[in-house]
């Protein structure tokens, strides 16, 4: 896909320091390695999609450290900001980050055999058909038993429940009508078409949600 602009308030990240800061992936990095530590391998291959900043990846790599992780992303100021965080963790399990196209086709077979992939704050900002493919993408380059992880704002039921959720998706169907929140149940219904099986739907602070798969 041709790589999407967003409006200010779903991307923000601001120099410092010599990388790029996303004050919500300091707020959430937390819940999610919470989460990952109770559902994720032990040891084995991580593939983040979409790694943004490059916060997440160095919490995840801490935080789970039998895991040896690979970044992905399709700017190239944010790889470099991803480098720039393995780079002041010291932590030996973070590969160098990788330009990765996680809505295009054809990807998964490249990057399979992973034990867990983790995908944070992407569906609501691509169409469905992108995010149907990158589904069926992540589940090509699953291994056997393998999970797949998706956090993010989502539709319960068809409805949106607070009225940030409603004031964010209106912003973002407005920049671009192809994006916005996704349906939960239509999100599951396109990871057992991909061939996996739902395990959990954890409720996460601020009224995201984590949908958590397996082949």
């Amino acid at each position: 896909m041709p790589v999407r602009s967003v409006p200010g308030a779903a991307s923000v990240a601001e120099p410092q320091g010599g990388k790029l800061f996303a004050p919500s992936a300091e707020r959430n990095s937390g819940a999610i390695c919470d989460l990952l530590t109770q559902i994720a391998p032990k040891a084995g291959r991580a593939l983040e999609l979409a790694s943004g900043t490059g916060q997440h990846v160095a919490a995840f790599a801490s935080g789970l450290p039998g895991l040896t992780w690979l970044p992905t992303e399709v700017d190239a100021a944010r790889r470099a900001s991803i480098q720039a965080y393995a780079d002041e963790s010291g932590l030996p399990n973070i590969a160098p980050p990788i330009d990765l196209d996680a809505t295009a086709p054809g990807w998964g077979a490249d990057h399979a055999g992973q034990d867990l992939i983790v995908l944070v704050n992407l569906l609501h900002l691509i169409s469905a058909g992108e995010a149907r493919t990158l589904i069926q993408e992540a589940a090509a380059a699953l291994a056997s038993g393998g999970r797949f992880v998706i956090y993010g704002p989502f539709m319960r039921a068809g409805d949106l429940i607070s009225e940030g959720d409603r004031a964010f998706h209106a912003a973002i169907t407005a920049h671009d009508p192809e994006t916005g929140y996704k349906d939960d149940a239509e999100v599951i219904n396109w990871l057992q078409a991909a061939g996996l099986d739902l395990l959990q739907a954890v409720e996460m602070p601020a009224n995201n949600l984590a949908l958590v798969s397996r082949k």
